[in-house]
Formats: structure tokens, C-alpha cells, sequence
């Protein structure tokens, strides 16, 4: 392991250090997930923090340095670091030397350089809370990504929320729970799931409206989507951008927040009887350039489905 305790007084020099030290530190297999998470209410030296700073582009610090608000400031920056210093275990490249291109709906993909690099088949998402931050790493598969916290306040009821947003088959499922707290607990699942769907696509909530497919919790096949029938027969309708050769993982995080994982389903990666492989789910807190904490099989990760 290259990472160290931190010491603020010789950040600069650390970052130089291993900078020249940097080799891939991490590799994936088919079917597998790498997610990364830090929680920035723990992160608070300053030093440390514009050691971070100085990974970010131009036109991310400049985007930073607009937000106002100084926690949503601060969020901003380490999503970007935490994003580049995850790319670099993966791939021997300065975290700093990172380009991204970005579809119609600003889903960034990373823009490998022209020189002597090979470009690699990486996929990443990012996802962020007010209290916790995390990357999903994902190799020859495109991956979305969204942790939300548990005790979420919403605006609206459950049932009024999910029959605005959700499927009628969704809104169904949650209105035949009769426990109001379990049926929160399941509608935030579903929620995460259909986020990290959507997110996967590369379209987004505008390219994708949640109401435009089923996410079903209890299959044979695990967690599975579907197009939702009644809304793709409208001639209106974007369902011909949806597919439904994608595999999910849902895991509760520190007990405090649900995340889902939706990673493409490679033909190539098979599980019994031809059946698809499951996600392979691994999970690392994270402080970058300090600490780094598997945290996969311990109480931490939870796996749900």
C-alpha cells in the first residue's frame, strides 16, 4: 500500500510522491462493481483539502469556487477529486491528467488521451448525499450508481410520490403495505434502483422518466426492469431508448443510507444455467491519499439483493 497517514505540513510533497509512484493498485472481473465512498463531514483539514483541490481542472475548480454555499462548495470539489483519485487505481494516470466528454444529458465518460496510453474499457458513476460521496468503478460494462439516505425527509407522502413518479405495478406494490415505515424503506429501494437504471443509460431523469419502467424486487432472476407496457404504447412515449440486459445489486451503507448499483449484463459473464453472473459487490471507505478501509463483509455493507 502507497497510501499513508496524512501529514498537512508536507501535503504537496506527498501528493509529488506518489504521483511518482503511481501504478494501478486495482483491477475488476466481469460481472463486479468497485464502489468508493467518503464521507465529507470528516474531512475537514485544510490543507488536506486544497491538496484536492489541486487534483481538479480548471473548469471544475471554477465550478466549484461558483457554489456559494460552503458545504455544498466543499461537496463539489471532493466529488471531483474522489472521482480522479479513483480513476488512477485502475490506471497508471496522474489523477490530475484526467479529460471527460459528456453526452446529451452530462453524463461524463472519460476522454482517453490520443498518445501511447491504451485506452481501457472503464466505466464510472458518481453519487452524493449530504453526508456521504461515492464512485462506482465498473471494467466493459456502462454502470449507474445513486445512495440515498434512509431517513430522507419528502415533501409529499409516499403514495402521492410514487403515484407521480412510479409505475401503476410500483404504486401498487407499496400501497399493499400496510406498515408506513416499511413501506418508506421500499419505496426509497425502488427509488435507488430506478436512479441508478436511469443513470446507467446515460439519459437521466429527462431521458428517461421513472414512470417508463418496472423495477421488480422479487424475480427468479434477482432484481430486474422492465418496460412499463401502458406508457410505451403511447407513439409519445421515449421507450425505445430503454433496455432491460442490465443487473442490479441494493445494499444498505453505514446503516444510514440504501445504494444500488445497475451495471449492463455482459453475455459473457454467466452464473448457473446460463443464468446471469450476479454483481460482485465490493465496497471501500475511502479518505484519498490517507486511509483506505474494505469494508465489504462487514457491517458497514449489507447486502439486501
Amino acid at each position: 500500500m502507497i497510501w499513508q497517514r496524512f501529514r498537512p505540513s508536507r501535503s504537496s510533497a506527498f501528493l509529488y510522491l506518489y504521483l511518482k509512484m503511481l501504478v494501478p493498485l486495482y483491477s475488476l472481473i466481469c460481472a463486479e462493481v468497485h464502489v468508493w465512498y467518503l464521507c465529507p463531514g470528516e474531512l475537514n483539514d485544510q490543507s488536506q483539502l486544497e491538496m484536492y483541490k489541486q487534483l481538479l481542472s480548471p473548469a471544475e475548480k471554477e465550478y466549484a469556487d461558483s457554489i456559494k454555499e460552503t458545504t455544498l462548495r466543499k461537496h463539489a470539489m471532493l466529488s471531483c477529486a474522489l472521482k480522479r483519485t479513483t480513476l488512477s487505481r485502475y490506471c497508471k494516470i496522474d489523477p490530475r491528467s484526467f479529460e471527460f466528454m459528456y453526452n446529451n444529458f452530462h453524463k461524463p465518460e472519460i476522454l482517453w488521451p490520443s498518445d501511447d496510453i491504451v485506452e481501457l474499457p472503464l466505466h464510472f458513476n458518481i453519487s452524493h448525499t449530504t453526508s456521504l460521496i461515492a464512485c462506482g468503478i465498473a471494467m466493459d460494462a456502462n454502470i449507474g450508481i445513486d445512495i440515498e439516505e434512509k431517513k430522507r425527509k419528502t415533501t409529499k407522502s409516499i403514495l402521492s410520490l410514487a403515484r407521480c413518479f412510479f409505475t401503476p405495478s410500483e404504486a401498487h406494490y407499496l400501497t399493499e403495505i400496510s406498515d408506513s415505515y416499511a413501506q418508506e424503506k421500499e419505496f426509497f429501494k425502488l427509488w435507488t434502483l430506478k436512479e441508478a437504471y436511469v443513470k446507467a443509460l446515460g439519459l437521466g431523469l429527462s431521458g428517461a422518466p421513472l414512470n417508463e419502467f418496472t423495477i421488480n424486487l422479487k424475480t427468479s432472476k434477482g432484481i430486474r426492469v422492465s418496460k412499463a407496457s401502458k406508457v410505451c404504447n403511447d407513439s409519445n412515449s421515449g421507450c425505445d431508448r430503454l433496455s432491460e440486459n442490465w443487473l442490479f445489486a441494493l445494499a444498505k451503507l453505514n446503516s444510514s443510507h440504501y445504494m444500488s448499483v445497475c451495471m449492463e449484463d455482459d453475455t459473457r459473464c454467466q452464473g448457473p444455467e446460463n443464468s446471469p453472473a450476479p454483481v460482485g459487490l465490493k465496497v471501500w471507505k475511502t479518505i484519498p491519499f490517507v486511509e483506505d478501509t474494505l469494508v465489504s463483509g462487514t457491517e458497514a455493507v449489507k447486502l439486501i439483493a
